[in-house]
């Protein structure tokens, strides 16, 4: 009978590691349970059209990023086993000519950071598989441990370079870009323009709440990076404060008012999900439209605009009451899905398809339909956030290695 995974034993081994050695850790770990002749942590780009194979190899494949004692193998997603996993969150078993390979998703809360995948001497038993594919979840809490210390997991994903202008819109973005909770699944994505364009989206889960926000800051580059970090780090500082919604729309306006030249200004919106009364509000403060997924229709939220952040000191934004009801999805963008050579899109029509996707894959399929639009050369940030609704009172989700049951079979 195959040894079983020890989790204790694999955390202590990680613990003994540098922070730059924590996936191979896991890897030596998985190799002595297993007998595979390879294990490899490949992590999703930010592209998300790719996944990047991490190692310390001394001979690699031509293409490969190098740098130090480090390498970087991109290999593309589309049409690949790998893609597979990581859409459906279900493991793999395949014969290829290495031998018998598994895959398993990295995954937590729904955010799929990559896929651990397996060389291994003969196809594995439901036991060993149960072991790797806990192993899998493991690691993605190794990651996000580790990551902290070091910008080995950054280079590894960047397979394009980043301006200074993006390092800074890079760092307005949450952590984890989709999050599972019993009443909701929430997903970003935000496809960059050539020139940064301002754009961020941002979300916080507490005991009672959550709040979410996308914003798009005026201009592009450097100053449109700037004007979002007034804004964003405003918002969040009175959020963190624990002031209403009404406050933090209010002071986020004045400090952007009080800090940002004349004429700099950010649209967006601010939404507040109460979890035990299932009441939402929401602040319109000039940003492009929502679309709501209902009953297999998509419609247009409406709601009353007000001034954009930054435009004039002590605006009263509105607080308006936006109806859930379970099953539906809500899609916030910015104009960078609407505007400009974008505008030949139709983001409700894309919307319509997308009932079968989990909010990970719909704000990707929504992202990969404007740059198809643009041919891609976009000329401002298209930025989506979707949250699904589930509704009822607040619970556990029904999760397996890290994804929710929701959707993951479709």
């Amino acid at each position: 009978m195959s040894p079983r995974f020890d989790l204790r034993a694999l955390l202590e081994r990680v613990e003994a590691a540098a922070p730059i050695d924590a996936v191979a850790a896991v890897a030596d770990s998985l190799a002595d349970l297993t007998g595979a002749s390879e294990v490899s942590f490949l992590i999703a780009d930010f592209s998300g059209h790719a996944l990047v194979r991490l190692s310390t190899a001394t001979r690699s494949p031509d293409g490969t990023r190098v740098q130090g004692a480090e390498s970087a193998q991109t290999l593309p997603l589309e049409g690949t086993e790998h893609a597979e996993v990581l859409r459906t969150q279900q493991a793999s078993v395949s014969v290829t000519g290495r031998g018998v390979c598994m895959i398993v998703p990295v995954t937590d809360r729904g955010d799929a950071m990559g896929v651990l995948e397996l060389v291994l001497p003969e196809p594995p038993d439901a036991q060993v598989q149960a072991d790797v594919r806990a192993a899998g979840h493991a690691l993605a809490y190794v990651v996000i441990a580790n990551r902290r210390h070091t910008d080995l997991f950054e280079w590894g994903q960047r397979t394009t370079p980043f301006s200074l202008a993006a390092e800074i819109q890079r760092r307005l973005l949450p952590p984890a870009f989709t999050c599972e909770a019993g009443q909701f699944t929430l997903a970003g994505w935000l496809e960059p323009a050539a020139t940064v364009g301002g754009d961020t989206f941002d979300y916080a889960l507490d005991r009672s709440s959550l709040q979410l926000s996308i914003t798009d800051a005026v201009g592009h580059e450097v100053g449109a990076a700037l004007l979002a970090t007034l804004l964003v780090g405003s918002l969040r500082n009175e959020r963190r404060r624990g002031l209403d919604l009404g406050e933090q729309a209010r002071c986020a306006n004045d400090a952007l008012v009080a800090h940002a030249a004349p004429g700099q200004f950010v649209t967006g919106q601010v939404l507040r999900v109460d979890l035990d009364t299932e009441r939402a509000q929401i602040v319109n403060a000039g940003h492009p439209l929502p679309l709501r997924l209902r009953d297999g229709r998509v419609e247009e939220v409406e709601l009353e605009i007000d001034l954009p952040f930054g435009v004039e000191h002590g605006t009263a934004f509105r607080l308006q009451e936006l109806a859930l009801l379970p099953g539906d999805r809500l899609v916030f963008v910015t104009d960078g899905m609407q505007e400009r050579n974008a505008a030949v899109l139709d983001v409700a029509a894309a919307l319509a398809g997308t009932a079968a996707l989990h909010p990970r894959e719909v704000v990707h399929a929504l992202g990969a339909a404007v740059m198809r639009a643009t041919g891609g050369e976009l000329r401002d940030d298209a930025t989506v956030v979707c949250l699904d609704w589930y509704g009822g009172p607040q619970r556990r989700r029904d999760s397996t290695g890290g994804a929710s049951g929701h959707l993951a079979s479709t």
